[in-house]
């Protein structure tokens, strides 16, 4: 267990004092009560600061590519931002409850070494999403310098992705207190240019073009709903604790809940509705969007207007990797990986670094890998959140919180039935499932032709249902069976002293 000593300090109200510029020093352990600080509201910062990304624009031709009217992806949108981040939002909880990472609250569940399947999946998840945003990053800024008339060849591209990653390590290195703060001033700065940003586009949207678009199917609608999930919230789920773990215990869980889905939600509806306006309105921007979802949308603005553009992009992409990058260091670490959490992210910010320079200097086609990517991903995290979900909802009380990090303690060391739910959810998950644009995923899909829904090429072959099935199949499982073991942990006495150091 890391040593917390002087990552904060106790003031005299008993409430513990930000310390920004100390690298953090709490790793997986579980924060005391003299380090807990704050109040739900203040989980609005970093939730909003990393989901008001530009990018969220994109959303709007990602969305439309489904094939559905303006009105259905308004509603599927809506809905899957909404729900995805509610997802967040009850997860959130358990931090408050536990005191603990996402991914040590899971080992609750999974038990101690059971829980490091959902681990590794969790630690893929946060760093494919920073290497992502990290793209995005050095992708707008090359497009942004090239229609100002400025070099955007390969040596700008390596300027940008050495300042854009540089801040990202920065901050998951020196760790909470820095974030928050980093968030709260991102959150400002990219909410005032985001809004001169509609400002200065809106002459763009042609509403007649957006209102002709034809309606979708279901199948269409459904498969809309699951991608707006998987790039929203379910990307979010299994970090969602990590930053309520350091509030009081008195805090309200549904003031814990609401402010970490308000925060995530609210700047994804407002800018998911003006991409699909810009997007409905032109065929060409949506292609454009495909292959260069932020350095696209400069087109539309003014030349005056191109920096204070490129700012707002980074920054928010910046904000919602620094989340990933400090949440994946701690995955490691409860991989069992000892190293400080500062080093834990130095190596994450070496994959993200190796990721970026593969992506923008040698492969193409961002969007199908993309998809791709959370589809894939986007299943056994499904599976896994159904699981801690009703494993969460079946807690009478708080956790145990010493013996989350002992297998001789209560949750055990493999819990072989959740496991395996998340393994059979999985594999039914994937065969539920296609990526047309993602060569290396043509070998999904394997259960559309046997249970009649038109194979690879029906009609249900891009709803992704297989992420629901397994996210329903995961709550529901555990909800059934996992009741007694639940209540046998609750009620099991506690670890002995001797066992106890073990």
């Amino acid at each position: 267990m890391a040593d917390a000593q002087g990552a904060v300090d106790t003031v005299a109200g008993g409430a513990a004092e930000s310390r920004p510029l100390q690298i953090e020093t709490n790793g997986i352990n579980v924060i005391t009560d003299a380090e807990r600080k704050g109040h739900p509201r203040d989980l609005f910062w970093p939730w909003f600061a990393a989901n008001i990304s530009v990018l969220g624009l994109s959303y709007g031709a990602f969305l439309l590519a489904f094939s559905i009217s303006f009105w259905q992806a308004v509603v599927v949108g809506v809905a899957g931002i909404i729900i995805s981040f509610l997802l967040c939002g009850f997860i959130a909880i358990a931090g408050k409850r536990g005191s603990a990472p996402t991914m040590v609250l899971s080992r609750a569940a999974f038990g101690v070494r059971g829980n490091k399947l959902p681990t590794v999946i969790s630690w893929l998840l946060t760093v494919g999403w920073e290497t992502i945003l990290m793209i995005l990053a050095v992708l707008a800024i090359g497009t942004v310098f090239g229609h100002l008339g400025w070099p955007s060849g390969t040596a700008t591209k390596v300027i940008a992705l050495i300042v854009v990653v540089g801040l990202t390590i920065f901050g998951g290195v020196m760790g909470f207190d820095l974030i928050m703060r980093m968030q709260t001033a991102i959150t400002i700065i990219t909410g005032v240019l985001t809004v001169m940003f509609i400002i200065l586009v809106a002459g763009k949207i042609h509403w007649s073009t957006v209102s002709a678009l034809p309606a979708g199917s279901v199948e269409s609608l459904i498969g809309g709903l699951v991608f707006m999930m998987t790039g929203f919230g379910l990307g979010w789920v299994n970090v969602a604790a990590d930053y309520s773990r350091y509030l009081p215990r008195r805090s309200s869980s549904a003031g814990v809940a609401g402010w970490t889905t308000f925060g995530g939600a609210v700047a994804p509806i407002v800018l998911l509705i003006f991409g699909l306006l810009l997007a409905g309105s032109s065929k060409a921007l949506s292609t454009s969007i495909a292959n260069d979802p932020i350095g696209a949308l400069t087109v539309l603005l003014p030349t005056w207007f191109l920096v204070p553009f490129a700012i707002v992009a980074v920054l928010g992409l910046i904000g919602g990797a620094v989340l990933d990058i400090y949440s994946s260091g701690l995955a490691l670490l409860s991989l069992g990986l000892r190293v400080p959490r500062y080093v834990a992210a130095l190596i994450d910010g070496t994959v993200m670094t190796l990721g970026t320079i593969y992506v923008v200097f040698i492969a193409g086609n961002f969007f199908g890998q993309f998809e791709g990517f959370l589809i894939t991903l986007g299943v056994p995290i499904a599976a896994w959140c159904g699981v801690m979900l009703a494993d969460i909802a079946l807690r009478r009380r708080d956790y145990a919180e010493t013996e989350l990090y002992n297998p001789s303690g209560r949750y055990g060391d493999i819990r072989w039935f959740p496991v395996g739910v998340v393994i059979i959810s999985t594999v039914i998950g994937w065969g539920l499932v296609t990526n047309g644009l993602a060569s290396w995923l043509h070998w999904q899909g394997y259960l559309l032709g046997p249970l009649g829904l038109g194979g690879k090429t029906g009609a249900w072959a891009f709803a992704n249902l297989g992420v629901l099935v397994a996210l329903v199949a995961g709550f529901v499982a555990q909800w059934l069976y996992g009741r007694s073991a639940v209540r046998a942990q609750e009620g099991a006495p506690p670890l002995e002293p001797a066992a106890a150091q073990r």
